[in-house]
């Protein structure tokens, strides 16, 4: 069975929704915020609601689940497509830009002494350090050395590559909400059985917690790709299918393999309760079809020429190079 891009060529977005429910009991635990803890809110209709996942966090998730880190390469299906990767002096691998949380914008990139992808990108984009940013020319380039980023968006935050304007918003957004939570309170003790009445504060002793969990009659995963921005990037159709077939890839490994949130947060995909809201009617490959399709799609994409060869750019990163580094400063707003 072949996937049906057709079907995705005139609608702006690609909504899809999973039912999610604990894999265990009834209880879990969200994300949490800097002195915030979790985020609890009230709907629209007055019920409590709850971000089980945020986007940043999932973000990261869906590239993670992509990555075959004990052979330190892309997931069997996705070998070919471009990224860049950064090595020690001995040569060994440190960090690549699938893993790194701004991607091409890493200071492992960047800010260290190997100047070689920060030069390639400052030669390619040279036109744009006046007058506005040309994003099919950005896209192109970002194609080129480090495909995923352009559907997990970059800011190339350095006044030296045009001024610090270079950015793509995510194409893939996604989160995990829950409704109508309560909450559910426990606690414990950290025992000392040598000295229970030890100096606390130097990790003796004993010493009581309490804990926050949740319950809830609805989880749900929300995803959406921005099927009209990929269009928009103008690089043809064979790109746009591939993106297309690589986000759906992210969420449906993620959804088998990636729902062990934390500890005491692992859900899974209730029966049937994945679902396509936009557009009505588009049935959602399977992962087995994705799998089978994304290298000849990869293949497609690079007889074209559109991406680098080799399609692995290698950066070297010295132990120290951080304390010379002097990085711009700035928010990652698009990055996970």
């Amino acid at each position: 069975m072949t996937i049906d891009f057709s079907s995705l060529q005139t609608t702006p977005r690609l909504l899809i929704e999973a039912d999610l429910q604990p894999l265990q009991g009834a209880r879990f635990q969200p994300t949490g915020f800097p002195d915030l803890g979790a985020a609890v809110y009230d709907g629209p209709n007055g019920n409590r609601l709850l971000l089980v996942e945020s986007a940043q966090s999932l973000a990261n998730r869906l590239e993670v689940v992509c990555w075959d880190a004990p052979n330190d390469d892309w997931a069997a299906p996705l070998q070919g497509l471009p990224l860049v990767k950064v090595i020690d002096k001995q040569g060994a691998s440190l960090t690549n830009t699938v893993l790194e949380a701004h991607r091409l914008n890493s200071p492992y990139i960047l800010e260290g002494k190997d100047k070689s992808v920060f030069d390639i990108l400052k030669k390619e984009l040279a036109d744009m350090n006046e007058g506005p940013v040309d994003i099919r020319k950005l896209a192109a380039v970002v194609l080129k050395y480090d495909t995923n980023a352009l559907l997990h968006g970059i800011f190339l935050a350095k006044s030296e590559l045009a001024g610090g304007r270079l950015r793509l918003p995510r194409v893939v957004s996604a989160f995990i909400e829950a409704e109508d939570v309560k909450l559910a309170q426990s606690g414990g003790v950290k025992n000392d059985h040598v000295n229970p009445s030890g100096d606390t504060a130097k990790g003796f002793g004993n010493v009581p917690y309490s804990r926050d969990d949740y319950t809830a009659p609805k989880i749900t995963a929300y995803f959406n790709i921005d099927l009209a921005q990929i269009r928009g990037f103008g690089l043809g159709l064979a790109v746009e299918q591939l993106l297309t077939a690589l986000a759906l890839y992210k969420i449906r490994r993620f959804l088998d393999e990636g729902l062990r949130l934390r500890t005491a947060c692992d859900l899974e995909v209730q029966e049937d309760g994945l679902l396509v809201t936009r557009p009505k009617g588009w049935t959602l490959p399977e992962r087995t079809q994705l799998e089978a399709a994304l290298p000849g799609l990869i293949a497609a994409v690079a007889a074209e020429n559109r991406f680098a060869e080799p399609r692995v750019t290698v950066v070297k990163w010295e132990k120290g190079a951080e304390k010379k580094a002097k990085p711009e400063t700035g928010a990652e707003s698009n990055g996970g």
